[in-house]
């Protein structure tokens, strides 16, 4: 499937860098693609200026977040699910580009893929607890309540954590992949037995 994937964005699956995802904040610098044969980096984001690179991430309802410093030559894929969204991923990925590419972080357009909207995300107490210090008075913001259920609004989120980074352009998919179960995977609909979806991004050679 891999194979597949490059094949039908024409780029060699040798271009690939990949990693394993743990839900962290930890951001990768590459400027080589990973050795097929090569053990996978334990990391939820990935950042690259190399052309000949192609950043490769898994999602099934986590969000999946481009970003790209156009002035830089600089491109970059976060895996947000609600662990890294509470921990700042997407800020942790655009410090990373200011520090080592100069990247400004107006410069930056950022991109919120496909992923689980609010309406089918509800949240347990110790996610709220998690969520509220993390966010502190902007948790209401992102928390929903519907009916005595609490919901929790990732879009949003990483949305207002892009905006905190300074980062000014963002767009958001607004795709829910449980909502389009159909056309994506979707770990909280399908109750854990589903696949992965590949985001991928490159700069152009």
């Amino acid at each position: 499937n891999r194979r597949r994937v490059f094949e039908a964005i024409q780029r060699p699956v040798e271009t690939v860098f990949d990693s394993w995802q743990v839900h962290g904040d930890q951001v990768l610098i590459t400027d080589r693609p990973r050795p097929l044969d090569e053990p996978h980096p334990k990391a939820d984001a990935i950042l690259t200026n190399r052309p000949e690179v192609t950043l490769m991430m898994r999602f099934a309802d986590c969000v999946p977040i481009f970003f790209y410093d156009p002035a830089h030559g600089v491109v970059g894929i976060a895996h947000a699910g609600w662990q890294g969204t509470v921990k700042k991923i997407a800020a942790a990925v655009v410090s990373t580009m200011v520090a080592t590419y100069g990247s400004q972080p107006e410069a930056i357009v950022a991109g919120i893929g496909p992923s689980i909207g609010p309406e089918h995300y509800e949240i347990g107490e110790d996610v709220i607890v998690q969520v509220r210090q993390s966010f502190g008075a902007d948790a209401d913001g992102v928390l929903l309540n519907d009916n005595g259920r609490v919901q929790l609004d990732l879009w949003k989120a990483n949305q207002w954590v892009l905006q905190q980074a300074g980062v000014q352009q963002i767009e958001i998919a607004g795709l829910c992949t449980a909502c389009h179960n159909q056309d994506w995977y979707s770990h909280r609909k399908e109750a854990g037995k589903t696949g992965r979806f590949a985001a991928v991004i490159a700069l152009k050679s």
